[in-house]
């Protein structure tokens, strides 16, 4: 997690880029000084647009696409992806337009560390197993994107619940790591995108709230193997079991 020195800086620098875009009369473009060492948006974003920008805001409003949807990381700024913009503007107190400009732009700058996750999870917490992603059911640079997502999924969830600290006790794994634990065979966990959570809130209110938050796989107290923890993660179609939580 990133100092307050570090944070205060990188606020400065992104404050520096917007100043010099309204100074010039126009909209800045992709040779703009970085506001951080992960990716600079060029332009404003609104719906109707497409392109590698898209995608990457779509990456980190992944969190915010309303009860039981999913976000298509598509590059495509249709009405879901503005309605995610909205909520996730919401979120922060910013003007919910539905368009990404420089007051959502720097508030995603404020919140992603210089390796694109998100200031409250890390890699390293997403991956337990092994440094290299290597020996899952997908390639590792697989695995590891779907790990990020999965990060800012958990970034927008924490902002929900009153920014609870959110403890991981298992992230991706390859086979062999998933055979010690006895995962089941088709893990998410073997993806990149499971998530075991404990700790506080409880385990019910995190199933519950999951819900909101782009998670196909939402699995908690009452079904088997998951009353010491709740499991999240992206199955090809919804998959929700926590009886003893009314899911």
């Amino acid at each position: 997690m990133r100092t307050a020195l570090h944070r205060a800086g990188r606020m400065l620098v992104a404050c520096a880029v917007v100043a010099a875009t309204a100074l010039a009369g126009v909209v800045a473009t992709g040779s703009a000084a970085q506001a951080d060492g992960c990716y600079t948006w060029g332009r404003v974003l609104s719906q109707g647009m497409s392109g590698e920008d898209v995608r990457q805001l779509q990456i980190r409003v992944s969190g915010y696409p309303d009860y039981g949807a999913v976000l298509a990381l598509d590059g495509a700024y249709g009405p879901a992806t503005r309605s995610a913009v909205v909520r996730f503007q919401q979120a922060y107190g910013l003007s919910a337009d539905g368009v990404a400009g420089s007051q959502t732009f720097n508030k995603i700058y404020a919140l992603q560390d210089n390796d694109c996750t998100p200031v409250n999870f890390s890699y390293a917490e997403l991956n337990k197993c092994n440094s290299n992603w290597s020996g899952g059911a997908v390639s590792a640079s697989t695995a590891k994107f779907n790990a990020l997502v999965s990060m800012w999924k958990l970034q927008a969830m924490r902002r929900a619940l009153g920014n609870v600290p959110i403890q991981i006790s298992s992230g991706f794994r390859s086979y062999s790591c998933n055979s010690a634990v006895g995962g089941a065979s088709n893990s998410r966990h073997l993806y990149g995108d499971g998530v075991d959570l404990v700790g506080s809130p409880s385990f019910c209110r995190l199933a519950q709230q999951a819900r909101y938050h782009g998670f196909s796989n939402i699995l908690g107290p009452g079904y088997p193997g998951h009353n010491d923890h709740t499991h999240v993660g992206a199955t090809p179609s919804r998959s929700w079991s926590a009886p003893s939580c009314g899911i």
